[in-house]
């Protein structure tokens, strides 16, 4: 550990003993769940939603999940199965906001190419980086059979796609830099690409070790999968947060509290109580999910796609044999804006779907559309909040969002167990990242996010 890490977690730790008193309002507008998503999906059916029971007096507990999507579901597991007491808040149903509108690629290669992360944070840093998100997709598979969790989970390869000659280039480059870091990918010409996957693209990189799910079936045998473990969900909203004395207390918008030695804010892209980190920004994406295909015209080995254009487009498949396209992100932020532009999006996807897979029986059975968080260096946001001890949050997953997720488990899993990784710093809310001048992004004085 360097000197500075070494002063930072020194300075964390002294403030989750409760040095310091801190307190910011909690403001949840922005993250209800018709802001959040919008559409109708395919996920979910069959499954077995929880039930969230009120909350009805003053509790006590070691942990406060904030958030009943996917990333407080994974987390919530994690800290039950740990032996503490848990409880997972939320003010509407578990995992129908943000969750609902992921597309549940799980890929380890993340929005940043790993050419790009270095140019950012250095070889070593990079494919460290690398290696820990392809590690999360392999932890949550192994999660996923242990507890044999019916999640509609499947093992997939990926390809990267691009269309010009320049791009192909560059994806040589990443390969050389992937081999170099042990990661498994393989280069793919044109002529490789349209022989082995009937994919007329100039290049392609495939990869091992990606998958794909059901993100609602996933969250909610998640939650039910905490619930045996001791954890409670409960029916609640939080307004305020009140750290003092090692431990956090949390109003509700009823008139009872719950005080947790640790609180993690899990709640979407919307950032309660915290100044918004430099790195981070709001963007929106569309998808649709076709009506069942034949199965003699998918694509070998139903494999995840991401083509590498100006806005991009993914697809995967389902187990009944649709497809599932989406991309065309933009900056809107406002939902009714975002839900204006569905239309002309799906539209647009159907085309570029279409043209890159003839083959595809393009009639549309669902389509929406979701706000969601991403940060500048494709990296997420995990850790604890600065000047506010015992208080965690997990934010910014970008096109990552489960495989962030499930990480965002195991970190703060182990800081709230005493455990610290040096590593843990790459993905700091105050971490020094491009396009912040230069300097870590700080954190003075929690605001509140009160308007």
């Amino acid at each position: 550990m360097n000197s500075s890490s070494k002063k930072k977690y020194s300075r964390n730790c002294l403030s989750n003993r409760g040095m310091t008193r801190q307190m910011a309002d909690i403001d949840l507008g922005e993250s209800t769940h018709d802001r959040l998503m919008s559409g109708y999906s395919l996920w979910g059916h069959g499954g077995v939603r929880p039930t969230y029971q009120p909350l009805a007096e003053n509790i006590k507990v070691d942990a406060l999940v904030v958030g009943g999507g996917i990333t407080g579901a994974l987390i919530g597991q994690n800290l039950s199965e740990r032996g503490l007491s848990v409880v997972i808040v939320d003010r509407e149903e578990p995992g129908l906001g943000s969750t609902a509108a992921s597309t549940a690629m799980l890929q380890w290669e993340i929005d940043r190419t790993l050419t790009e992360l270095e140019d950012f944070y250095g070889f070593e840093r990079a494919v460290g980086i690398y290696r820990r998100s392809a590690a999360s997709v392999a932890g949550l598979a192994k999660l996923i059979a242990a507890h044999r969790i019916p999640c509609c989970f499947r093992p997939r390869q990926s390809l990267l796609l691009t269309s010009n000659h320049e791009g192909a280039r560059d994806l040589l480059t990443e390969v050389d830099l992937r081999q170099r870091a042990g990661l498994p990918s393989t280069y793919l010409e044109h002529c490789d690409l349209f022989t082995e996957f009937e994919l007329d693209r100039d290049a392609a990189i495939l990869s091992r070790g990606s998958a794909e799910a059901d993100p609602l079936l996933l969250t909610w045998a998640l939650l039910a999968l905490a619930t045996q473990q001791g954890a409670r969900l409960l029916n609640a909203s939080i307004t305020r947060l009140d750290s003092e004395a090692g431990n956090v207390t949390a109003e509700t918008d009823r008139s009872f509290v719950i005080e947790a030695k640790s609180v993690v804010l899990a709640t979407g892209y919307t950032m309660p109580g915290i100044d918004i980190p430099k790195l981070h920004r709001t963007t929106s994406s569309w998808a649709l999910a076709t009506v069942p295909q034949d199965p003699a015209t998918l694509w070998r080995d139903r494999a995840l796609i991401w083509e590498d254009s100006h806005p991009y487009l993914y697809m995967r498949t389902t187990p009944d044999g649709r497809i599932v396209a989406g991309g065309e992100d933009d900056d809107t932020v406002d939902p009714n804006a975002r839900d204006e532009k569905l239309p002309e999006k799906i539209m647009t996807i159907r085309e570029k779907m279409e043209r890159l897979w003839p083959k595809a029986d393009t009639r549309v059975a669902n389509a929406w559309c979701g706000t969601f968080g991403e940060t500048i260096d494709g990296l997420p946001l995990i850790g604890p909040v600065p000047s506010m001890p015992q208080v965690y949050a997990a934010y910014g997953y970008g096109g990552n969002g489960i495989t962030f997720s499930y990480l965002a488990s195991q970190m703060i899993g182990a800081m709230i167990g005493g455990v610290y990784r040096e590593w843990f710093e790459d993905f700091a809310l105050d971490r020094v990242g491009p396009g912040t001048g230069g300097a870590a992004v700080r954190y003075d004085r929690l605001e509140s996010a009160v308007s």
